[in-house]
């Protein structure tokens, strides 16, 4: 009878254990959809280095998912030079492991949105020529992220009309319908990394190009496009203002408002898995978890 009763304890004490540490997991997930790599980082690694966690992947899946994220900071970066590899190697020790393959597919859209981001810094790696990063993380989109699906929600509306090379435009800049048409036009132009040319756009390319026909020069880097902008609260937002994301890491992504205000709020971009697309940015999570702001270059 005591026995029973020993066995019936632990198997509480062990459910309880169990569903615990469940909830830390749980924990893992929250914060690292909340962007805060460092402190997910901090409590996979203490979760590693204690036993009665061993019989979980998870810890180790968020701490490779987080070094990922924080090695396009420099300052992180130059105090944990193997990041990248790293977060590489742990991925790829996953994907030969039947239980790793199981977590893996129950995460795809986590997955997928990492995937979105690492190429976005890929395109600023090309840009800024930075040609020995560029080859490693192009390594690693294609070693480790080759097979994940994009599940950016994006909707691609295909143009009532192409743009045509060789037609001139004259412009009236303070025309915001005007500069929404023209930027729709666009629609269905392929993505290219660093690409600022109808053959192919990157986010701050697209955005650059586009005023540009207005004469208004903009910086080439989303980051610095949102440094120079005119800050624009939400409720005040309108066509042809900008508008920018942020993956944790600092401003990753550029579109341009193409709704009015009080109407569901639209933009049109270059996707890095679509080119250029409208994306209705309440109905996706993806873009809404990262939207850090807006600006404007437009007087009126």
């Amino acid at each position: 009878m005591l026995t029973r009763i020993l066995i019936s304890v632990s198997f509480i004490y062990g459910s309880f254990q169990i569903s615990a540490q469940m909830r830390e997991f749980d924990q893992l997930e929250m914060y690292y959809s909340q962007r805060l790599y460092k402190k997910v980082y901090k409590k996979a690694n203490s979760y590693l280095n204690k036993p009665e966690y061993d019989f979980s992947l998870l810890p180790g899946y968020y701490r490779a998912l987080c070094l990922f994220q924080l090695s396009e900071n420099k300052q992180w970066q130059s105090r944990h030079p193997n990041s990248l590899q790293e977060a590489r190697d742990y991925f790829l020790k996953l994907k030969k492991n039947a239980d790793g393959v199981k977590l893996l597919d129950a995460h795809v859209i986590e997955m997928s949105e990492l995937k979105n981001d690492l190429k976005s810094r890929l395109g600023d790696y090309k840009r800024l020529e930075m040609n020995v990063e560029f080859a490693e993380l192009q390594n690693i989109l294609g070693e480790v992220f080759g097979s994940v699906p994009n599940f950016d929600q994006d909707e691609n509306i295909k143009p009532e009309k192409t743009i045509n090379k060789n037609e001139e435009y004259e412009f009236d800049p303070k025309n915001r319908e005007e500069i929404v048409r023209f930027a729709e036009k666009h629609l269905g132009i392929p993505y290219a990394w660093a690409g600022t040319t109808l053959s192919g756009f990157d986010c701050s390319g697209f955005t650059s190009y586009i005023m540009k026909a207005y004469k208004i020069d903009l910086p080439r880097r989303a980051v610095e496009q949102y440094d120079k902008s005119t800050k624009v609260k939400e409720k005040s937002v309108q066509k042809g203002d900008l508008v920018f994301f942020d993956n944790g890491s600092g401003i990753s992504h550029v579109g341009m408002i193409i709704s009015n205000p009080n109407e569901p709020l639209m933009m049109i971009h270059a996707s890095s898995s679509k080119g250029v697309v409208i994306t209705n940015l309440k109905q996706s999570d993806y873009w809404m978890k990262r939207l850090i702001g807006y600006g404007t270059f437009l007087k009126n």
